[in-house]
Order: structure tokens, then C-alpha cells, then sequence
């Protein structure tokens, strides 16, 4: 997958990793670049084609492909985190989080595989798809872990059409999700570029930080050892 002259469309790209998405993607000559959101007056990046869509609306999504047509890549990073304990009082943002991270990233993939023969697809995934560190992120960490696995699906099953299906994982990005919490973060256009030189390169899965390469090494180790001392494992 080579992305100067390809069209491309790109989730949730109005702020943040998004935004980014679409302005590496038309400095790497991309020669169309379609910049989605769920309100088409957030989106402020010049050379893009804005187009509104809802990826939890399946009639947005039906008509946003209709007027994409033929498409070579595809980067699902639209998501939301609503701080959702999984046993809190209710289950409301817990759904709120699956239908957009998982069912939604699902509902877009479904409509645009078909037109991405050849192609490729990049889904931004977390370092949260592998741990848990506290109750208000257990509700997004299961929906992203779900999104990994979606992720690892969708590739056999468009293998036979040859479209690529690249995750990227990350941890710590500066961006409007991550605003709250005050350590050291990468910032959007680095991260972007290290998962558009993945997905350039083949790769299946690119993990762009320290501490999610952490995270995911300590899989194949006894859990007791990771989660005895979450910071150390994942920041010493």
C-alpha cells in the first residue's frame, strides 16, 4: 500500500489523531482525502473533502458510502470514552461506548469492504485492549478490546480480496481524550506518522509507544506480575 494518489477517508477527523490522519494522508499525496464527522462545521482542514457522518447511524453510513464509491484506504478512528465503570449504576455508557468503538467501527468497515479490494484498512485500537488500571476506564478498555479483535477478523476475512488490515496501538497521545490526565504524551503527528509508515510498510500491527509495547510483552507472563504494579510495569 503505497498512499500518494489513493482516495482515502478518515473517521472521526475533525480533532485530535483524526485531524492528523487526514493531514498526513494529503502530505503524503493523497489525492482525495474525505475528513468525516458527525457535524460537518467542526471540520477546518484545507485541501480535505468534509463529509458528515455518524458512524452509529446506519443511514449516515449507507450514504456517505454511496458517495465515496470506490475507496483505497480506510482509517476507523473515531471513538468515544465516557469513563464507564462496568458495574457502575448503569449500563448507558457502557453501549454508548461499544456502539461507537466497536459497532460502529464494524457497521463502517461492513459498508466499505466491498469497495476496498486492494486497499487498506488502519483501526486505531488502545493500549487498553490489553489491561485495566482503574474502574472509570473498564467500559472503554472492553470496547477497545473488542475493536482489537474486530480488527484481527476483518483480516482473514478480506484476505481472498487482498485489502490490508493494520491496527495501531497506542497509549498516550495529546489529544482532546487524554486532556485530563497530566504525563508525558506524544503528540498526534507523530503518532500518525508512525502508523502511516506501518500501513505503507505492510505491517499488521503498529504499536507507537513505550508503554503499550509494555503492556502487550507482559501478556505472555503471568497477569499477577503486571497488575501487582501497573506504573512500574508500564512506565519503569
Amino acid at each position: 500500500m503505497q498512499i500518494n494518489g489513493t482516495k482515502a477517508l478518515v473517521t472521526g477527523a475533525n480533532r485530535g489523531l483524526g485531524k492528523a490522519f487526514a493531514e498526513a494522508l494529503l502530505a503524503r499525496g493523497a489525492a482525495t482525502v474525505y475528513a468525516t464527522a458527525r457535524r460537518l462545521e467542526s471540520i477546518d482542514i484545507p485541501g480535505v473533502v468534509p463529509l458528515q457522518l455518524d458512524i452509529t447511524d446506519p443511514a449516515s453510513i449507507e450514504a456517505a458510502a454511496a458517495e465515496v464509491g470506490e475507496l483505497d484506504v480506510l482509517i476507523n478512528n473515531a471513538g468515544i470514552s465516557t469513563d464507564a465503570p462496568l458495574l457502575g449504576p448503569s449500563m448507558d455508557n457502557i453501549r454508548r461506548e461499544f456502539d461507537t468503538n466497536f459497532w460502529g467501527t464494524l457497521a463502517v468497515t461492513r459498508a466499505f469492504a466491498p469497495r476496498l479490494a486492494g486497499g487498506a484498512i488502519l483501526n486505531v485500537i488502545s493500549a487498553l485492549s490489553w489491561y485495566t488500571f482503574s474502574p472509570s476506564s473498564n467500559g472503554y478498555a472492553a470496547s477497545k478490546a473488542a475493536e482489537w479483535s474486530l480488527t484481527n477478523g476483518i483480516r482473514l476475512e478480506l484476505a481472498d480480496q487482498k485489502t490490508q488490515v493494520t491496527a495501531l496501538a497506542l497509549a498516550i497521545a495529546d489529544t482532546d481524550m487524554m486532556a485530563g490526565i497530566d504525563i508525558p504524551k506524544l503528540p498526534p503527528h507523530e503518532v500518525v506518522a508512525m502508523a502511516l509508515d506501518g500501513l505503507e510498510a505492510g505491517k499488521l500491527e503498529v504499536v507507537a509507544d513505550s508503554p503499550t509495547a509494555k503492556v502487550k510483552a507482559s501478556l505472555s507472563r503471568d497477569p499477577a506480575l503486571f497488575y501487582a504494579d501497573i506504573p512500574a510495569a508500564l512506565f519503569s
